[in-house]
């Protein structure tokens, strides 16, 4: 894959620039600010971008928008999304128009070396990769309403692995049941959900994922440290 790393801390970009680059991809550019993240984009239309959430001058949500502009800009770059903390409002605008070609995850997940490729290279072939906790919050958000409450733990386990990107096998050999048991689980889901049928495995995780983040509390703008 072709790359663009943006983080403000040179240890982690220089760390990922080796880890990417001994996988066998190219770095194109590593930069330490949003505004050269979008220069540099703009340049080098790379198949992703690993974003950090928070940069100068503010670091506040400056990653966050640039990320937003990318998508829009380039919806043929991939993003990649890191955060300190599971911050649900960014996880909510990133899942706002589509999950095809986004993840977010915590930066402790770069520790996971297999997990975080595994994730990345989801994300720049159109998947989705969002982290196990990330979902849960999401999840955790969602227990006022009635069709999340109907599901089943074994459906909630199941939607769980669904908003992270995952596929039917993955899911079943994820959570040790038969592939048929996952179809089934998957098909109550959605029809509790009232989400109807969505055929491909990308507009299944957008369906799932667009509801998760539109299901937050009134005015929840918060993050979980």
């Amino acid at each position: 894959m072709r790359l663009v790393i943006a983080d403000d801390s040179v240890l982690l970009r220089e760390g990922l620039m080796r880890l990417l680059e001994e996988e066998g991809h190219t770095v194109q550019a590593a930069v330490g600010d949003a505004a050269a993240l979008l220069d540099a984009v703009a340049e080098h239309r790379p198949d992703a971008a690993v974003v950090d959430v928070r940069m100068p001058p503010t670091h506040t949500d400056e990653g966050l928008r640039a990320a937003l502009r990318i998508r829009a800009e380039h919806p043929g770059v991939a993003v990649l999304v890191l955060s300190q903390y599971v911050e649900r409002r960014y996880a909510t605008e990133l899942l706002t128009d589509s999950s095809e070609g986004v993840g977010y995850l915590l930066k402790d997940r770069v520790a996971e070396v297999a997990e975080f490729l595994d994730a990345l290279e989801r994300v720049a072939a159109g998947g989705a990769a969002f982290d196990p906790e990330v979902v849960r919050r999401l999840l955790a958000r969602t227990t006022r309403a009635d069709p999340v409450a109907r599901l089943t733990p074994r459906e909630r386990a199941v939607l769980e692995q669904m908003a992270q990107g995952l596929n039917n096998t993955a899911i079943a050999e994820r959570l040790f049941v038969s592939l048929s048991a996952v179809e089934k689980h998957v098909n109550a889901i959605f029809d509790k959900l009232e989400l109807g049928r969505a055929d491909g495995y990308s507009r299944r995780v957008m369906a799932v994922l667009r509801y998760l983040g539109s299901a937050g509390e009134p005015g929840d703008t918060g993050s979980d440290a």
